[in-house]
């Protein structure tokens, strides 16, 4: 009875270690890739980017809007001793204990068509003296002005095409930036993949080897195996023991790597789940370089780069030195003792100013600027083009790499159960003495390599499909663009 309490004791750690051990996680690519897109630091860096995109252009268009504020200094309290200057010219010091406050409401409107402003305002203000206890009110019940400068660089025309532009932009490149962290999601999935498949490689052929060993061993103690190829079988074991250490890094590496990049943060480990079911659809290369150049950023990008060089060259021209500018205003403007008297008969107030600067001599200064926008504004033209060339020649490159990676995932298929069903072959053929160890290794090396090539010829179907949708923005398999709500 105590054996059994102790055995009972003794044991139950290792029986709650392996209650309470997390169970493994099975993933299949899409799966992956949706955890990827919801919860990778990628993707939230990509939704706080759009966020902050987003709020640049609401702010662009208040800028825009009317501007109300209030202004007001209440009180504006001052006691101190004043110079005065008397009539003979000497200098007394007065006290002076006064209260100035004043109070200004006012709206301003851009004018987008002409770089002006116009603006309304209506203000208050009072002065009180409290050595002689006397209080004064003045105030504009109402004032409306223009400020409008003339032959000047009107740069609210320009980001009325240049901002919706760059917010346009800004959604677009949201919709790549969530499809490239898709295609880096289905990359470190295979990775993972490919580490467990050469661990389950790497445990098949330790076990293999250590058998093919314990046969060996048995054979040449009855003398059938030469001491040459007992070492021979001894080696591949151990060669085949590092080959399991090894692979069990590699596994441990790409699982951490996995695991950091979809958001999964248990320590749980994840078996992944072979993607061999391929979707069946056909790639038109007309289709997909007209889609890439409807929905791709680099399109809006390229509108907006050409305009901000036009732009640049309109302001060279505007900020040639020779400046203008018109302000003008028109209200009713009163005192009195009261705040009821300013607005009783107010009188009417005008102001009209107009400022000229002319340049006289700049040494080139204003020719030179505009010289240098016309070149920088030819730059972007050519650089723009090539870039657009680039681009059309990189697409066509990656239709045609998918077509060819999908042509041979049949080789690659039938050949990886050509060299199993051949391994098994040479094992049962060296089994019965049929075959040498030389012939048997060069199997499991043919057997492994063509696991490998087929994996990799997925990773490499995959890869490309993911980067085609990076590139159009284009769901072949669905027939529908890609895109995300604003």
């Amino acid at each position: 009875m105590k054996t059994y309490i102790f055995i009972t004791f003794a044991f139950f750690p290792i029986l709650l270690q392996a209650q309470t051990k997390e169970p493994e996680l099975k993933l299949s690519l899409v799966q992956a890739v949706g955890l990827a897109r919801e919860n990778s630091t990628a993707a939230l860096q990509a939704a706080t980017l759009k966020e902050t995109r987003y709020w640049q252009y609401r702010n662009y268009k208040s800028d825009y809007l009317p501007q109300v504020s209030l202004d007001a200094s209440l009180p504006d309290f001052t006691r101190n001793n004043v110079a005065v200057t008397q009539p003979d010219g000497t200098v007394e010091f007065r006290p002076v204990a006064n209260d100035n406050s004043q109070l200004n409401l006012g709206i301003k409107q851009p004018l987008r068509f002409s770089g002006g402003q116009v603006f309304m305002s209506s203000n208050l203000l009072r002065f009180r003296d409290f050595d002689r206890k006397q209080t004064r009110y003045s105030g504009s019940p109402l004032v409306i002005g223009f400020n409008q400068p003339l032959f000047s660089f009107n740069s609210f025309k320009w980001d009325k095409k240049i901002e919706p532009l760059k917010y346009e932009e800004s959604k677009k490149k949201y919709t790549e930036d969530l499809e490239y962290i898709s295609k880096m999601a289905s990359t470190l999935f295979f990775d993972l993949l490919i580490a467990q498949i050469n661990h389950e490689i790497a445990v098949k052929n330790k076990k293999n080897n250590d058998t093919l060993y314990k046969i060996g061993e048995m054979k040449a103690g009855m003398g059938k195996l030469s001491r040459d190829e007992l070492m021979q079988l001894k080696l591949a074991s151990l060669n085949a023991g590092k080959a399991l250490s090894q692979a069990d890094l590699y596994v441990e590496s790409a699982m951490l790597n996995f695991k950091f990049y979809i958001g999964n943060k248990s320590d749980a480990a994840i078996a992944l789940l072979l993607p061999e079911k391929l979707a069946k659809f056909d790639i038109d290369m007309s289709i997909a370089i007209s889609e890439a150049r409807k929905n791709k950023h680099q399109t809006v990008e390229f509108r907006r780069t050409l305009l901000e060089a036009q732009k640049e060259v309109a302001r060279a021209h505007g900020d040639n030195g020779l400046n203008a500018s018109l302000f003008a205003t028109f209200g009713l403007s009163n005192k009195a003792n009261d705040i009821p008297g300013i607005y009783s008969n107010p009188k009417d107030q005008q102001t009209l100013r107009i400022g000229v600067q002319v340049p006289i001599l700049d040494w080139g200064r204003s020719a030179a600027r505009i010289k240098t926008a016309q070149a920088n504004q030819k730059l972007a033209e050519y650089s723009i083009a090539m870039q657009e060339n680039n681009f059309d020649q990189e697409i066509y490159t990656q239709v045609k790499q998918f077509k060819l990676i999908r042509e041979q995932m049949q080789n690659n298929v039938a050949a990886d159960v050509t060299a199993q069903e051949r391994y098994e072959i040479a094992r049962n053929r060296y089994l019965l003495g049929d075959l040498s160890i030389t012939d048997l290794n060069i199997a499991l090396q043919e057997k492994d390599q063509a696991k490998r090539d087929y994996i990799m010829s997925l990773k490499n179907f995959w890869d490309a499909y993911y980067n085609i949708r990076v590139l159009t923005l284009y769901d072949f398999e669905t027939g529908n663009r890609i895109g995300t709500s604003d």
